[in-house]
């Protein structure tokens, strides 16, 4: 049976030095001509594996070094350990040595250890058996070596088109096929009952014995000693002769042996339990078995070279190629499984396989390494596909701006902005807002569309969406729970969906005032904050809290809604349903209201005021008139800034917020009311939180530009 880890250093009219990861005779052919010196590493120094390195010298090797790189323990520790030890090691052995190629095989975490010292040191490095696949640890070491490799030896087409694809010269790949089958194929025909009779008892016929060798999944340990159980399980009952061979050295297999003394398998009589054989004899033995079972990579390679049924269990050559041979049993999870395969495996005889070699190998790549120029540069190149344009060096894409695109759904107007990483709106569109739900959420994709190609012209690069939208909304999910009414057909919508697959892009939704919250904490007066209230008096009421830096959503999402906290039980109605709140006094649409009362009455006007017939009365009618000392419409501004002022006194008891910002259109006209509200009504305590109107023109474009450019920068949001 292969034994890992031993090394050869050879000296022709160059030195070689030969990295032989299983028996010396499958590469025997490799030293002809030289006069080789061998290194043994790894497990051909352990005494309970037979001392194996005097089968590398009966091979006319004459073993220079014994490096003891094995650190006992089995387990994933043990095998970093080992490695470690290795490159401690071969640095020493090399310098003395002084190769000028290294042979790696396979895909061992030794070979890794070999194939990194020798890369280091600028030793030319030839890898075999590179590209495969298999569905373990193993794929990444042999692919890692791989890349540390200045020249490949691969077996089967798929795997030279692997290397290929893994940018890898193709000039300095060989398909030679596997070593072992010029070994395997002329096999057969030896003397085998003489082998089998040793090793299995002199009453075992060819075909009526089984092969057993089952190796720990190093990346799932807990599931293959249970596969393993599971295994042997299994041929106790089918009950034929079985030679078992011990697992090797990863971690893992000290359980796995475990189970075997567990169930009694090296005195049981139908098992013989071995920890090597010979590869000449072992090759003799799979060849004439009625089947074997395991998950080794020898069961899935070499054996389909006899055409000897192969039962492979779970994940651990997975990606391996077979032949008709071999039948997969990928969830070994119970015995009846196993057994069932058995039964279906057993005793029949199938095609010999080429797939991994024709027994020409060893003459290939002793051409192959005899036209190694080493004169030639050391470095290796890659050969990575062509690229269409390399945009990394371009200055226009150096000096990018990053940007977001941000959305306000206000109740009359639907604007779109790119705003930059600093706050500066680069751009913005601005439409009315439609009544229905399919005629808006068109016109958000396609104003977003064109701000997103408009984006590219500006050297602005998106790194997603931000919407401010009116009404209760869900920010993890992306979808508005209710409207207000100013917004029609607008509730359980899914604004970040539709978006994002029109787009390709990540999406943010929030309310307004949280949007006008967040706009303040990145670019205006709450930077660096750590808590603050921000009231936006608009067409309605609405506020967003900062406490310890982030945003308060709420348990479910109403967090915030400061315009409908009530100031006055018997006041006017409120669009919200109540009575006497915040908005019903100060919201642009309560102004209007009471500016269309005084009109009526004629009351409004006053001299140098005039209103055109096409005109609707509004708010800003209303403060004009106030200025142009209209007494009724002071009053009412007076009252509306009371009751807004009322409000931030709750809002200061409740929080006690270090500053209050208000923003809007008409927060400049309420700011003063409010700080004598304050002083009248409040607690002596909080009389000192500063109250400010925002300088931030667009506060929420600016929000909802804000959720897109804090995660990109790794904010929590």
């Amino acid at each position: 049976m292969p034994i890992d880890d031993c090394s050869v250093a050879a000296k022709p009219r160059e030195q070689l030095l030969c990295s032989l990861f299983q028996t010396t005779p499958r590469y025997r052919a490799c030293a002809s001509g030289w006069k080789p010196m061998a290194i043994c590493i790894g497990s051909h120094a352990f005494k309970d594996l037979i001392n194996t390195y005097r089968m590398i010298e009966q091979d006319d090797f004459d073993i220079n070094t014994r490096l003891h790189t094995i650190v006992r323990g089995e387990d994933e520790a043990a095998m970093v350990e080992s490695v470690g030890l290795a490159l401690v090691k071969l640095p020493d052995v090399l310098n003395r040595l002084k190769p000028d190629i290294m042979i790696v095989h396979g895909d061992r975490f030794d070979a890794l250890a070999l194939a990194t010292s020798a890369a280091l040191m600028n030793i030319r490095i030839l890898h075999i058996e590179g590209g495969e696949v298999s569905g373990t640890i193993d794929d990444s070491i042999r692919h890692a070596i791989t890349k540390l490799a200045h020249y490949h030896v691969c077996c089967t087409r798929s795997a030279e088109q692997h290397l290929i694809s893994m940018c890898e010269d193709h000039d300095r790949i060989l398909l030679a096929g596997c070593p072992s089958y010029d070994k395997l194929l002329s096999a057969k025909n030896k003397d085998y009952m003489s082998i089998i009779r040793m090793w299995l008892g002199d009453d075992v016929k060819s075909k009526d014995y089984i092969v057993a060798l089952q190796h720990p999944v190093t990346t799932d340990i807990k599931h293959s000693i249970k596969m393993f159980e599971l295994t042997l399980d299994a041929l106790i009952s089918f009950n034929k002769r079985t030679l078992v061979l011990f697992p090797n050295i990863d971690a893992g297999s000290k359980e796995m042996v475990r189970v075997m003394r567990k169930k009694g398998i090296e005195h049981h009589p139908n098992f013989r339990a071995v920890k090597h054989v010979p590869f000449d004899q072992f090759i003799q033995l799979v060849a004439h078995a009625g089947c074997m079972i395991g998950n080794s990579s020898c069961g899935v390679r070499e054996v389909g070279a006899f055409g000897t049924p192969v039962i492979n269990l779970g994940t651990r050559q997975i990606g391996r190629e077979t032949g008709e041979n071999v039948l997969h049993v990928r969830d070994a999870d119970t015995q009846d499984k196993i057994l069932q395969a058995l039964h279906l495996q057993f005793g029949k005889q199938y095609p010999c396989s080429k797939i991994y070699g024709d027994g020409n190998a060893v003459p290939r790549i002793l051409k192959f390494l005899k036209s190694i120029d080493l004169q030639e540069p050391l470095q290796k190149k890659f050969c990575f596909p062509p690229v269409k344009e390399n945009i990394s060096q371009d200055i226009d894409h150096i000096l990018e701006t990053l940007s977001a695109l941000a959305v306000d759904l206000g109740g009359t107007n639907l604007r779109v902005a790119i705003v930059s990483m600093k706050g500066e709106i680069v751009k913005k569109y601005t439409q009315f807002n439609p009544k229905t739900y399919e005629e808006r959420i068109n016109l958000i994709l396609q104003m977003c569309v064109e701000a997103a190609a408009e984006a590219v012209k500006l050297n602005c690069r998106i790194l997603g969406v931000g919407i401010s939208t009116g009404g209760r909304v869900n920010p993890r999910e992306g979808i508005v729970l209710h409207s207000t009414k100013l917004i029609q057909e607008w509730n359980s919508v899914d604004l970040r969906t539709p978006l994002s697959d029109t787009l390709h892009l990540p999406v943010w939704v929030d309310n307004d005032g949280n949007c006008a919250a967040l706009a303040e904490r990145k670019f205006g007066q709450g930077k660096g904050l750590e808590n603050f209230v921000t009231l936006i008096t608009g067409t309605g009421i609405g506020g967003g809290i900062i406490h310890q830096h982030e945003l308060i959503h709420g348990s479910s999402f109403c967090a915030a809604e400061l315009g409908h906290l009530v100031v006055s039980l018997d006041g006017p109605d409120c669009s919200c349903g109540s009575h006497g709140c915040i908005e019903a006094y100060a919201s642009g649409m309560a102004l209007q209201r009471e500016a269309k009362k005084l009109h009526d009455e004629d009351l409004l006007l006053v001299e140098g005021m005039s209103v055109p017939k096409d005109e609707a009365v509004g708010a800003l009618h209303l403060i004009q008139a106030a200025k142009l000392g209209n007494a009724k419409a002071q009053s009412i501004l007076r009252t509306a800034g009371t009751a807004l002022g009322l409000g931030v006194v709750n809002i200061l008891h409740t929080m006690n917020p270090s500053l209050v910002i208000l923003s809007g259109v008409l927060a400049s006209h309420y700011i003063h009311i409010v700080k004598d509200v304050i002083r009248q009504q409040a607690l002596s305590s909080v009389q000192d939180v500063d109250v400010v109107v925002s300088d931030l023109v667009d506060p929420a474009l600016l929000g909802a530009a804000s959720m897109v450019l804090d995660y990109t920068t790794r904010r929590i949001y």
